[in-house]
């Protein structure tokens, strides 16, 4: 692989389109071919290419893509419930692939991308884009570098925004992008994994569809998705995590807070705000030694996307991967893992019970 790489992108709606802007500001990168059945969506693709467009070809699937040739690496951004049909012709190409969150809707399509991954000449990359936000990284490497002591107890609180629209509103059913907590919750899941360095035995949550989307129907059907929960996860090595969601709290200040409290000390991250704030055990009633600063991230990165930056810099990572200049960060068994935990907290929602992940044959 020289030092630009070709790139292919299936499925350019709201997310290929920040895909394509990323890719705009990553050196050694070129988009040379897109494709998606709706055509409307491979023109709000073109608006994003700009002058380049006329350098890109389209066509309407995956497997007409990689018969062009035309491409290295190819991003699969297309609906969660379509991602086995999409990765078939890209694994027998060989290619390069970064494929979105969550890598399929049940574990049984997890398990079958990640053995297929596990044989494939090329790269393949799952986009946990939260991992590569400047503040969570950094809070992640402090949490490892032991500056809490031993790592107990873990937080995630998501308060934000409902389901954004889609093409046919194909979000708003559970059985095209396995639930909320396989579509909207495996970055937690998978954040969770990565902080504690374990892994999942035993899953509950409660969660519900409460607010959001009562008054919507599709052809007489109402939406299924989870728009709160609550959900604990017991991992191997004692650790304790606590997922907080709420899919109606547009106007919270920060988004993503996350705490980790060891036996040291408490560390939190603040994100959109940057902060980290560092909050060592003084004793009752001694003064508070609370430490607090801001984590920079590039305009740039900020402006070509709504993840906090996080693409911009999972694609220079992604980019160096592909190259031969890096390793594979986010494997298709992490992919697999995270929907394997999202999918026991649906189960869990309901059927209001403990699942185990032995359960589930993970």
């Amino acid at each position: 692989m020289g030092e630009q790489v070709r790139y292919g992108l299936v499925g350019t709606g709201m997310m290929g389109v920040e895909h394509i802007n990323n890719l705009a500001i990553t050196p050694g990168a070129v988009v040379t071919a897109i494709a998606d059945p709706m055509h409307g969506s491979l023109g709000w693709a073109k608006t994003a290419l700009g002058g380049a467009a006329d350098g890109v070809q389209a066509f309407d699937d995956a497997a007409s893509l990689v018969a062009s040739g035309l491409c290295d690496a190819v991003i699969v951004a297309s609906p969660n419930y379509t991602h086995r049909d999409v990765l078939v012709p890209l694994f027998d190409a060989g290619l390069h692939i970064l494929c979105e969150k969550p890598i399929a809707t049940t574990i049984d399509d997890a398990r079958w991308i990640a053995a297929r991954a596990a044989q494939t000449p090329g790269v393949f990359w799952t986009a946990m884009e939260y991992r590569f936000m400047p503040p969570a990284a950094e809070f992640i490497d402090e949490i490892h570098a032991g500056r809490i002591g031993k790592l107990q107890m873990l937080s995630i609180r998501e308060h934000r925004f409902p389901f954004l629209p889609k093409v046919g509103d194909w979000n708003r059913f559970s059985r095209n992008t396995g639930g909320t907590m396989v579509e909207k919750c495996c970055h937690f899941f998978d954040l969770m994994r990565l902080i504690t360095g374990a892994e999942p035995v035993r899953v509950y949550c409660s969660g519900a569809m409460d607010v959001n989307h009562l008054d919507e129907a599709y052809d007489g059907e109402r939406p299924d998705i989870i728009d709160n929960s609550y959900t604990t996860v017991d991992f191997d090595n004692g650790v304790r995590a606590m997922l907080d969601l709420s899919m109606f709290a547009d106007g919270a200040e920060n988004q993503e807070e996350i705490a980790a409290v060891g036996d040291k000390a408490r560390l939190e991250v603040l994100i959109p705000e940057g902060a980290i704030i560092y909050s060592p055990r003084v004793g009752f009633r001694n003064p508070k030694r609370a430490e607090r600063r801001v984590v920079d991230v590039d305009p740039a990165a900020l402006a070509a996307g709504s993840h906090h930056g996080s693409t911009f810099y999972e694609h220079q990572r992604f980019n160096a991967a592909v190259r031969g200049a890096g390793p594979v960060e986010v494997t298709a068994h992490d992919g697999l893992m995270a929907v394997a935990i999202g999918a026991a907290a649906e189960l869990s929602a309901r059927e209001k019970r403990v699942v185990t992940m032995a359960e589930l044959g993970v």
